[in-house]
């Protein structure tokens, strides 16, 4: 018992570097989970895979159709409160919201959680980290 407390008197530094650390990994985890609503490109495919995920692309069609996610819905942000009734139908399931970096998608989840679609994540870093991952991109 003696030498772990001698341990730590001696590499403090050590320590409060692990401590800090092992702190700031589980503080981005928390908020990628519940305060922002990110996904990883990993944890999205799971979601697709495991839960059947609706992807909704808020890109505009122009954008759209030089490549998307497959079987993405595409709904423009700047349409998404008219249309956000569109989507009541899958209330159920989990909603993937995606654009090219992943701040228009941000900003559509409020605008889905008001619509009641509270199962709705941002796809963090958007298309171009998708891309970036080598995963599939499909165009219209």
């Amino acid at each position: 018992m003696s030498w772990d407390m001698e341990f730590i008197k001696q590499n403090v530094f050590l320590v409060v570097i692990t401590v800090v650390s092992g702190a700031m990994l589980i503080a981005e985890l928390l908020r990628g989970r519940s305060g922002a609503g990110g996904l990883t490109p990993v944890e999205a495919t799971l979601l697709i895979n495991r839960e059947n995920a609706i992807v909704l692309d808020v890109r505009d069609a122009s954008e759209f159709a030089t490549g998307h996610l497959p079987n993405a819905r595409n709904i423009p942000l700047i349409d998404l409160e008219k249309r956000a009734s569109e989507l009541s139908k899958f209330k159920s399931k989990p909603i993937i919201v995606v654009c090219q970096t992943g701040a228009r998608s941000n900003r559509a989840l409020a605008t889905l959680k008001a619509a009641g679609l509270e199962k709705a994540y941002n796809l963090t870093g958007g298309l171009a980290l998708w891309r970036k991952d080598n995963l599939p991109v499909v165009k219209s």
